[in-house]
């Protein structure tokens, strides 16, 4: 895995990402917090932009492009829709978004999303931490890869590739990755 846009294990419960965007960097965090905007490649949910607000994602990832692949049986239980619920951690517009992650059973993990300027482009760094596993690890990088590169394809104007087999064939690979050098 060769690719600059894979995800890199920083620690062995934290995954970071980079991506150059076209700019302005408004305009990608508008994508960051605006419900209508970030539901083009993440979820929609109304968040208040600042620390300690809750709110919920709507998840709906096969209507994520407009090529509608369904997942594999596999993940058939995210075919649809479906609600997380999170806190706002840190705000600080444009520059630095973090919210808790999950939740259920186990501690919620923490996403930070970092934006600098470079040149007329904008740097996101996003970077997952606390997650409780391996097998959550592959599981989140391969889901925020595949995010990310909708996300990319939205602000380019260009047609992503399918969200579900995009994501298991990166899943694939991080699996691989990051589980080999542990073993």
């Amino acid at each position: 895995m060769n690719d600059a846009n894979h995800g890199r294990p920083i620690t062995e419960d934290s995954i970071r990402f980079e991506r150059l965007l076209p700019g302005p960097i408004e305009r990608v965090w508008a994508y960051l917090t605006e419900s209508d905007k970030r539901g083009q490649w993440l979820a929609p949910g109304a968040m208040e932009a600042r620390a300690g607000s809750a709110f919920t994602l709507h998840f709906h990832n096969t209507e994520l492009t407009p090529d509608r692949t369904p997942p594999s049986e596999r993940f058939r239980q995210y075919d649809g829709s479906f609600t997380t619920h999170h806190q706002v951690l840190r705000c600080e517009p444009p520059h630095m978004l973090a919210w808790t992650w999950g939740g259920g059973n186990e501690a919620p993990s923490e996403v930070t999303f970092e934006l600098s300027e470079a040149g007329d482009q904008v740097r996101l760094v996003v970077t997952h931490r606390r997650l409780a596993d391996d097998d959550t690890m592959v599981n989140v990088a391969s889901g925020w890869h595949t995010h990310l590169t909708v996300l990319e394809g939205v602000l380019q104007g260009r047609r992503p590739a399918p969200f579900w087999p995009t994501f298991e064939r990166l899943e694939e690979e991080y699996r691989c990755h990051i589980m080999s050098p542990r073993s």
